[in-house]
C-alpha cells in the first residue's frame, strides 16, 4: 500500500485538520477492512458510492441513515446509545469509564463494551477512550432520550394499567396529548407547591408522569406503551429467555410433517374448487367476504385458515387473477383461478411441494393473520387484497425463525415469550412484534411445517442455512412413508391411517368422498360416488377388485351389494351424438326417458324403439337426465364409456401481484473498490473551498454549530450571484441554515443546497 493510501502514512498536519470533523478524521484513520465492514453493515452509505471520506461521514450522520442503522439494533445497544446521549456525547467526547459508571449496575462491563464496539463498527459512535455520537443519534431511538436509562422499571404492565384505570377525564386527556405528540410537556404545575388536586401533580404522585425539572414533565416510556395497548418493555439489558417448552426433535419433525400434509390437502381442495367455479376478483382487488365464506363452506376450511391457504397459493403461482379458459358465463372481468402451474404441483413430490410453499411464504409481502379483522378505517381485511401488503412481514418472519434457530433443537416458544424476546432484539419494531401478531406468525410457520410444537423443525433449520436440496431431503425423511392400504368399515366409510401413495389416493378419491380430514382421513362410499366412478369408465368388477386388493379389513357385504346395484342400473341409458343420441336396450325405459317433462326443452325424438336423438349437447343431455333421476352413461362411437367431466378452468398468463424486493446489497468486491477510491481522494481537508454535496455541507455546518465556530461559506443566491460570507451557524434543519451574520448583526437563513463551499474562518 502506498503512503498516500495508507492511514498510517498520513501526516500530523492531516490529523490536525481532520480534528475539525471528528467522524471524518476517525473514519480516515480506520483500516480498509473496517471501512468495508462499515459499508456492509450500512449499505445505504455505499449507494451511490460516496465521493470522499467527508461525504461518507456526512451520510453516516444524516437522520435517515442513522434511523436505518439503528433499525436492527437490540435493546442493549440502543440503551448504550441512549446513555451516550444522556451524557451529551453529541456535543462533547464522553469517557468510556463515565458510560460504564452510568449503566454498569444494569449490565456487566464486558457486555457494555461489546455493545459499544458494535456501535463503533457501524459508525453510530466513534472514538477510543472517549466517545462521540452524531447530533441525529436521538432520531435512532424508539423513545425519548433518557427513557431507557433514567426510568423506574419496577412496575409491571398490569400495575400501570390499573393506575391508568383509576384516572379521571382531565388526567386521561393530558396523557393522551403527551401520547399523540411529544412525550415532554412544560407546565407550572410541575413546580413544588402546585395545587395537589390538579392533573399534573396527581399524575406525578401516581407515577404516570416523571418530572424533569420544575417546569417540565415527561410521559414514561412504559406508560406510553400501555396506553397504546402494547406490552411494556423491554426493561432489562439482558436478553430474555424465549424458551417456553421442550420436546424431542423427532416429535417436532413429525408434527411439522403432519402440518405439511394438511396444508397440501387444503391447497388441493381450494384449487379443485376454483377450477370448477372461478371466483371474481373485487374491483378494489382481493376476494370478497361473501365469496370467501362460500369457498370456506365448500372446502370445509375455516376463513382464517383459508386466507393463509389462498395467500400462499397465490405467492407460489398456483392461483392467480386473470381471464380463465374456459371463461365463466355469469360475469366479466378477472377471476381468481388456478394456473397451469397447479397441474404440475399435483404431480410434484410432497417434499418439493413443501419447499415451494415454504420459500414463498418466507418472502410473502403480506400479513394473512389480519384476514377477518378490521383496519383503522373500520373495513374488514380481505384475502388477497393490497390492504394486507407489508414489506416488513418477510423481515419479521426471518427474525422469528432466526430466534428459533439459535435455540437448541426441540426448544419451543409461545407467543408471549417469543414476543418479549423479539422486541428485545428489535425495539424499533415493537409495534409489529406484540404477542398477537407474533401468534399469527407462529401459527403460519406451524402450518407451513417450519415449526412443530413451537420449535424449529429440522428441514426449516437446514432451509434457513441456504441448502435447499438438503432441506427437501430432510422433509422427505420427516414425512411418513406413503402407504398402500386403507380400512373399509361396515358403515361404508374408509379410514386412511396415513398418506396414501399418489396413484392410490387418486383412485380412492374417484370412488369415495372425503368426510373428515386429519392425521387419519376418512372417506365415505355412497351411491353418488360409485356412479361418479362408473361415469369415468370404471367397472363393477374393477371396483370390487380395488377394495379387495387395498383394504386391510374384509370388504363389507353392504359395499359389495351397493356396487352391484348401482352398476346394474348404470349405463342402461346411453347418450351419444346427434348433436347427441340416446340408446337403450330397454324400449320401455327409453320411452319413459323421452317422455319425461324435464327433457321437453331438449327436443328428444325416437328414431327406433331403442334409439333417440337430440340437438342439445351431450353434456346438457347427461346433466338433465341425471337431474330427472336417471343414471345415464356417455359412450363413444365404439360404444365404450367415456369420461366427459370438465377439466376445470385455468389461467395461462397470470397478472402479477405486487412483489417485495429488498435493496440489493453490494458485493464485497464492490465495497473494496469503493474504499480504494475513497483512499485515492484527498479527503483530509473537510473545510476545503470546493463544491460540496448538500449532505456534506449540512454535516460541516452542523459540526460548526455544535462547536460554535465561525465559517466562511460560498453561497449562490436566487439570482445566481456567487458570494462568500463569514457566518456562525446556529441550527441546521429542514434543508435550511440559520446563522448569525456579524455584518448585519442579526440571524439569517440560507438554503443548504445553495451552499457551494465551507471553510473554517480560522484557517482563512
Amino acid at each position: 500500500m502506498t503512503e498516500s493510501s495508507s492511514p498510517a502514512g498520513r501526516s500530523e498536519a492531516t490529523r490536525e485538520i481532520n480534528a475539525g470533523m471528528p467522524l471524518g478524521a476517525w473514519l480516515a484513520d480506520l483500516p480498509d477492512d473496517r471501512l468495508i465492514r462499515l459499508l456492509e453493515l450500512r449499505p445505504d452509505l455505499a449507494q451511490p458510492a460516496p465521493g470522499s471520506i467527508a461525504a461518507l461521514a456526512a451520510r453516516a450522520v444524516a437522520r435517515q441513515s442513522v434511523k436505518a442503522a439503528t433499525d436492527e439494533l437490540d435493546y442493549l445497544r440502543l440503551a448504550v446509545l441512549d446513555a451516550l446521549i444522556v451524557l451529551h456525547a453529541e456535543t462533547t467526547a464522553v469517557p468510556v469509564t463515565k458510560l460504564v459508571a452510568l449503566i454498569g449496575e444494569r449490565a456487566d462491563e464486558r457486555s457494555i463494551l461489546t455493545a459499544l464496539d458494535d456501535l463503533r463498527e457501524c459508525a453510530l459512535a466513534w472514538g477510543d477512550t472517549a466517545v462521540r455520537v452524531s447530533a441525529e443519534a436521538a432520531a435512532g431511538l424508539p423513545w425519548y432520550p433518557g427513557q431507557a436509562i433514567a426510568e423506574d422499571s419496577s412496575r409491571s404492565g398490569a400495575e400501570i394499567s390499573a393506575a391508568i384505570d383509576a384516572l379521571d377525564e382531565p388526567q386521561l386527556e393530558l396523557l393522551d396529548r403527551l401520547l399523540m405528540g411529544s412525550p415532554v410537556g412544560r407546565t407550572r404545575d410541575a413546580a413544588p407547591g402546585a395545587p395537589v388536586d390538579r392533573p399534573v401533580p396527581r399524575l406525578l404522585a401516581a407515577g404516570l408522569l416523571r418530572q424533569l425539572d420544575e417546569e417540565t414533565v415527561i410521559l414514561p416510556r412504559q406508560v406510553g406503551q400501555v396506553l397504546r395497548g402494547e406490552e411494556p418493555g423491554p426493561v432489562s439489558l439482558v436478553a430474555p429467555d424465549p424458551v417456553a417448552s421442550t420436546t424431542t426433535i423427532a416429535d417436532v419433525d413429525a408434527t411439522a410433517a403432519g402440518a405439511v400434509l394438511d396444508l397440501i390437502r387444503e391447497i388441493e381442495l381450494v384449487i379443485e374448487s376454483l377450477s370448477a367455479a372461478p371466483v371474481p376478483e373485487l374491483r378494489s382487488g382481493g376476494l370478497g367476504v361473501r365469496e370467501a365464506k362460500r369457498l370456506s363452506k365448500l372446502t370445509g376450511i375455516d376463513e382464517q385458515r383459508l386466507g393463509l391457504v389462498l395467500e400462499v397459493s397465490v405467492a407460489a403461482g398456483l392461483i392467480a387473477s386473470g381471464s380463465p379458459d374456459p371463461e365463466p358465463q355469469d360475469g366479466s372481468g378477472p377471476y381468481w383461478t388456478p394456473t397451469v402451474a397447479a397441474d404440475r404441483f399435483f404431480e410434484t413430490p410432497t417434499a418439493a411441494r413443501w419447499h415451494l410453499l415454504a420459500t414463498n411464504w418466507l418472502d410473502l409481502p403480506s400479513r394473512p393473520g389480519l384476514i377477518g379483522g378490521r383496519g383503522p378505517d373500520g373495513k374488514p381485511y380481505a384475502a388477497l387484497s393490497d390492504s394486507l401488503y407489508s414489506t416488513a412481514a418477510p423481515l419479521d418472519r426471518r427474525l422469528l425463525l432466526g430466534l428459533l434457530a439459535e435455540l437448541s433443537p426441540g426448544s419451543g416458544v409461545d407467543a408471549p415469550h417469543a414476543s418479549r424476546a423479539l422486541i428485545w432484539r428489535r425495539p424499533r419494531w415493537a409495534a409489529r412484534l406484540q404477542p398477537e401478531p407474533v401468534a399469527h406468525l407462529l401459527s403460519e410457520a406451524h402450518a407451513l411445517g417450519l415449526i412443530g410444537r413451537g420449535a424449529l423443525s429440522t428441514p426449516a433449520r437446514i432451509l434457513l442455512n441456504g441448502d435447499e436440496d438438503a432441506a427437501i431431503e430432510a422433509m422427505n425423511k420427516a414425512l411418513p412413508a406413503p402407504i398402500d392400504h386403507f380400512l373399509v368399515q361396515a358403515d361404508l366409510t374408509v379410514v386412511v391411517p396415513g398418506p396414501l401413495q399418489r396413484e392410490l389416493a387418486d383412485e380412492l378419491a374417484a370412488v369415495a368422498a372425503v368426510e373428515s380430514a386429519g392425521a387419519a382421513m376418512v372417506y365415505r362410499v355412497s351411491e353418488a360416488s360409485i356412479r361418479r366412478a362408473l361415469d369415468t369408465g370404471r367397472t363393477a368388477g374393477g371396483l370390487h377388485s380395488f377394495f379387495e386388493r387395498h383394504s386391510k379389513t374384509p370388504v363389507p357385504q353392504g359395499l359389495t351389494y351397493l356396487i352391484n346395484d348401482v352398476a346394474r342400473r348404470h349405463g342402461q341409458l346411453r347418450v351419444g351424438m346427434a348433436s347427441s343420441f340416446l340408446r337403450c336396450e330397454d324400449p320401455t325405459l327409453l320411452a319413459h326417458a323421452v317422455a319425461a317433462p324435464a327433457l321437453a326443452h331438449l327436443e328428444v325424438r325416437l328414431l327406433a324403439p331403442t334409439v333417440a336423438v337430440s340437438q342439445a349437447p351431450i353434456g346438457e343431455v347427461l346433466a338433465t337426465l341425471r337431474a330427472a333421476g336417471f343414471a345415464p352413461a356417455a359412450e363413444d362411437s365404439s360404444g365404450a364409456i367415456v369420461d366427459l367431466r370438465q377439466r376445470g378452468a385455468r389461467v395461462s398468463v397470470p397478472q402479477h401481484r405486487r412483489l417485495f424486493r429488498g435493496l440489493p446489497k453490494p458485493s464485497a468486491d464492490t465495497l473494496a473498490s469503493v474504499v480504494s477510491m475513497l483512499r485515492r481522494v484527498d479527503s483530509s481537508a473537510p473545510f476545503a473551498n470546493v463544491r460540496l454535496d448538500p449532505a456534506v455541507s449540512m454535516a460541516l455546518l452542523q459540526q460548526a454549530a455544535m462547536e460554535q465556530k465561525d465559517v466562511v461559506i460560498g453561497y449562490v443566491d436566487a439570482a445566481g450571484v456567487a458570494t462568500q460570507r463569514m457566518v456562525r451557524p446556529l441550527t441546521v434543519s429542514g434543508g435550511q441554515l440559520l446563522a448569525w451574520d456579524p455584518n448585519q448583526g442579526r440571524p439569517r437563513e440560507f438554503a443548504v443546497h445553495r451552499v457551494t463551499s465551507v471553510m473554517s474562518a480560522e484557517s482563512g
